[in-house]
């Protein structure tokens, strides 16, 4: 705060100048809204279409993390949830939007669009 004190008074000549600083002020606004509208906001919207992308595509035989770290495999599909088997005869019920791809699944993902 002091930094901008001191360089306001040095492009004004030390006077003050309230019908410029005002305009300053809201340019500055504007330019900090979109720093933080391309860096924070949009990559999190576009993670968030391409989690609702995967989650749309899933099938039986899938596999799969939940929220909570568990892997298995998708068993069955429902409406809003899947039947997930995590080890033999092992089998939870759990909501679609807890479901994660797997590791591997993601890093053979990522290993495909490198090459393209």
């Amino acid at each position: 705060m002091l930094l901008n004190s001191i360089l306001l008074q040095a492009q004004t000549g030390g006077a003050a100048n309230p019908a410029g600083t005002g305009w300053e002020s809201f340019i500055m606004i504007i330019v900090l809204i979109a720093i933080f509208y391309f860096f924070m906001i949009r990559p999190q919207s576009k993670k968030q279409k391409q989690i609702k992308k995967f989650r749309e595509g899933l099938s039986v035989g899938d596999k799969v993390i939940t929220a909570g770290g568990i892997y298995g495999k998708i068993r069955d599909i429902k409406e809003t949830t899947f039947l997930l088997e995590i080890s033999d005869n092992v089998k939870i019920r759990i909501d679609k939007n807890s479901v994660y791809p797997s590791a591997e699944d993601a890093q053979t993902d990522a290993a495909a669009a490198d090459k393209k």
